[in-house]
């Protein structure tokens, strides 16, 4: 595969830059720094099957509890897979994808099962991106919520999230209003959504995950695709030097309390242990019956055993 093809589709994801998208390179930033209750606005241009962006979560969660006084993160859909009207780059159809997400989850180190592109494949992300849209109107919180549900069904589970079926079970998990987020969904969701990509085009964000760090004097940094979790911090510092870093409990009931489902990449990432030592701990707590864990051939993942009384 050439590097022209390699950059010419969208579903092909560069490991070494961190990037699922076609890459652009554009100077011109038109975001505007909206007023914030927060020193730092960060505008996150993803997409729910973007696995660039999957494996940035553990760099994400630490930023969120570090900096999360100063931060105020406004997500935002960029459209990575219209439909399959397009052929470029050796991928023209979903069984072409299936390699290489399993390629993609080696490299970031977390779980992602490509079988899904063979058994359930997605015509579309645009569906899953209009539901978290959807989401937003209800609750932001619930939103993100949404999409790290909606990514666990489809990274682990091989669930096809343009359905609403899944859509629907993933918005009852985490708390939403599922007939409300359906009007949505068919309403002001794909408003919002269109308004996202117009915004994605004006700013030549054709990859991600792109993240710009912005203040209220106009001050901008962009970070574009995964890096680690330096980069992000030092953004945040750049943006705002008396950015606060808080410090936080490690222990596994604090990490499990705040974020109920976690890898072993995340694990390590907050708790400060390797990832071997990470995938030891959390397979003790799961011989233990203090965590569940899902096994698929990429990786597992641990989340809180409810008791039932």
């Amino acid at each position: 595969m050439t590097t022209d093809s390699v950059n010419n589709n969208p579903l092909i994801c560069d490991p070494t830059e961190g990037v699922c998208g076609v890459p652009e390179n554009n100077d011109t930033v038109n975001i505007k720094s909206e007023k914030s209750d927060k020193p730092v606005k960060i505008v996150y241009f993803t997409d729910p099957i973007c696995s660039s962006c999957w494996g940035i979560e553990p760099q994400l969660r630490k930023l969120k509890l570090e900096y999360g006084n100063d931060i105020e993160i406004d997500y935002r859909m960029g459209g990575l897979l219209p439909d399959w009207s397009y052929n470029s780059g050796g991928i023209s159809k979903p069984s072409d994808v299936a390699h290489h997400w399993d390629e993609v989850s080696l490299h970031y180190e977390m779980p992602i099962d490509g079988d899904v592109w063979l058994e359930d494949p997605l015509d579309s992300s645009y569906p899953p991106s209009i539901a978290f849209k959807a989401a937003q109107i209800q609750s932001k919180e619930k939103a993100v919520l949404l999409m790290r549900e909606m990514r666990e069904m489809l990274f682990l589970n091989k669930k096809n999230i343009a359905k609403w079926e899944h859509i629907a079970t993933a918005a009852e998990r985490v708390g939403l209003d599922v007939t409300q987020l359906k009007t949505d969904f068919e309403g002001s969701g794909k408003i919002f959504f269109d308004e996202d990509l117009k915004l994605a085009k004006e700013n030549g964000v054709r990859g991600f995950p792109s993240i710009f760090f912005m203040n209220d004097s106009g001050n901008k940094e962009m970070i574009y695709g995964t890096k680690p979790y330096p980069f992000y911090e030092t953004a945040v510092l750049k943006m705002f030097p008396n950015a606060k870093k808080k410090e936080y409990s490690k222990n596994w009931e604090s990490l499990f309390e705040k974020y109920p489902s976690l890898t072993a990449k995340e694990f390590a990432e907050l708790s400060g242990l390797n990832k071997i030592e990470s995938e030891k701990k959390l397979d003790d707590l799961f011989v233990k019956g203090k965590l569940k864990k899902l096994t698929t051939k990429n990786g597992s993942l641990w989340t809180v055993k409810v008791i039932e009384e």
